[in-house]
């Protein structure tokens, strides 16, 4: 399922980045957002997710919330 799909406040372990970017890849990364690394949906609303990540949290669009698989 992506992250788009998984529930708010459950905690989710991220299974694979699904992108031929490799700028996005490289955000991603950044942001510590990479394969075996735990990710929570704290809030949705109509075009971004609020997600927290090593204790921090990230404002993401859709499109980018579809490309991570959980």
């Amino acid at each position: 399922m992506t992250l788009l799909e998984a529930a708010e406040g459950r905690e989710y372990i991220i299974s694979k980045i699904e992108t031929d970017d490799e700028e996005l890849n490289s955000f991603l990364f950044s942001l510590g957002c990479y394969s075996g690394e735990a990710v929570t949906v704290v809030s949705r609303k109509k075009k971004t997710c609020v997600v927290s990540i090593k204790d921090a949290r990230y404002c993401i669009d859709n499109q980018l919330a579809k490309a991570i698989i959980v």
